[in-house]
Formats: structure tokens, C-alpha cells, sequence
């Protein structure tokens, strides 16, 4: 029985187009495809332009940005310098008035920290632990308790008289000062160590009967501008 229907090849009419029939329409609807997606392109291509553009607008913004975040990092970093240089002046100065006041023989070592024979270190006061030096006359007072004592503020105070004292200056610029105190409940030397370029001192109190050494840690200023209170003294 001869079929009728529209004809793939020179020899078959089948009813059902064959495979590649149904491969031809699958290869038109791609190339269908593939044209509305290049029209689409073609509409497309203005905008997308006009976004490279706008981005091209955009990315020196970011220079710009770096530019005012390392101008602000360099400003900055000159504060800190300046600063660095102004606290050395005045470190330096206060170097200077502290061994001059060494060399006056009136100063006063205003304690902040009091260190133990035994390594254990105690903050303190500087208003009542100092070591004062007016002439001759050499004051301790060390108090690390609050109110009572032998001197009612919380310490002692011992008052007595310099002599052999010493003043050696290194090669790096640190300045021992070292003295004998004898007084009444007081028999000891005293050395004070002052490092290079500050007022920054410690003063170590050796008894000369008993090994009950002990260390105050603070600041050296003449004598007419310190601020320290003194107990009731031996």
C-alpha cells in the first residue's frame, strides 16, 4: 500500500517523520534560537557599553581613595614622630634638672614603686615613699600601708646625716649618686642610679646591719618641686 505524507527522502513516505527529520526541526528551532539571542545581543550592546563607561567613571574613585587613606597614615605618622620628639626634649630637660639637683644636694626621689628583698614589688604612693636630700640631712620614708605605723600614715621615717657621698657619671650617661646615712633607727647606704636622657630613678636602701635590702622606683625632681608629705620621724 503506497503512504502518503510529506516526503523526507527520494524513497520513504513514512507517517511519523523520521529520526532525521525530527533532527533537521530540532536544528531549525536552534538556529531559531541562536537569532533572537544575537538580536537580542545587538539591543543589549549599548547598555553594556554604557556600563563599561560608567565603571571606567568609577574605578579612579578608588585611587583617589587610597590617595586620602595614606595622606591620612602619613599625617598620622608625622604626629606620632612630633610627639616622640617633644617627649624626648622634655625627658632630656628633666635629665637635667634632676642632676643638677644631684649635684646641689636637694632633690627628692618620689617613689611610686617599692620592691622587696625578695623580688615582690609593691605600687605605692609617691606622697609618703620618697628619700629626700637638703645639704646633710638625708630623710626615708617608706609607707606602703594606708594611715598607721610608726609615723601615722601608714610606713616609717627615718631621718639622719650624709656623708662619703659620690656622684659617677658612665660612658652611656647614667649618674649614680651613693651616700652613708647614720641616724636615729638608721645605718645604712644609700645608691641612686639615674639612666641617660630621664628623671626616671631608683634609690636602693642597704642597712648595714641586717640584709633586709629594699628598692623605691620613681622619679627624681629637685627638691623645691616635689610634693611628698612626711610622717612623724624616729
Amino acid at each position: 500500500m503506497r503512504q502518503t505524507g510529506r516526503p523526507v527522502c527520494r524513497f520513504f513516505y513514512p507517517v511519523a517523520p523520521p529520526p532525521r527529520w525530527r533532527d533537521c526541526r530540532r536544528g531549525e528551532r536552534l538556529a531559531h534560537i541562536l537569532q533572537e539571542e544575537l538580536k537580542n545581543t545587538k539591543m543589549k550592546l549599548p547598555i553594556l557599553l554604557t556600563l563599561c563607561l560608567l565603571a571606567g567613571g568609577v574605578n579612579p574613585a578608588r585611587p583617589q581613595a587610597r590617595r586620602t587613606r595614606t595622606q591620612t597614615e602619613q599625617t598620622r605618622s608625622a604626629d606620632r614622630e612630633r610627639a616622640k620628639r617633644e617627649q624626648a626634649v622634655a625627658d632630656s630637660l628633666a635629665h637635667l634638672k634632676a642632676l643638677r639637683s644631684l649635684d646641689r644636694l636637694d632633690f627628692a626621689l618620689e617613689a611610686d614603686r617599692l620592691t622587696l628583698r625578695r623580688g615582690r614589688v609593691v605600687f605605692v604612693s609617691s606622697d609618703t615613699n620618697f628619700v629626700t636630700l637638703s645639704g646633710d640631712m638625708a630623710t626615708v620614708q617608706v609607707a606602703p600601708f594606708m594611715g598607721g605605723g610608726p609615723n601615722g600614715i601608714g610606713g616609717i621615717t627615718l631621718e639622719g646625716h650624709a656623708s662619703n657621698i659620690r656622684v659617677r657619671t658612665d660612658k652611656r650617661g647614667n649618674t649614680t649618686f651613693s651616700m652613708n646615712v647614720f641616724g636615729r633607727g638608721i645605718s645604712a647606704t644609700l645608691s641612686i642610679r639615674l639612666p641617660a636622657g630621664s628623671n626616671r630613678a631608683s634609690v636602693s636602701i642597704d642597712p648595714n646591719f641586717s640584709s633586709d635590702r629594699i628598692q623605691l622606683t620613681g622619679v627624681l625632681v629637685p627638691l623645691d618641686e616635689s610634693r611628698v608629705f612626711k610622717g612623724s620621724a624616729l
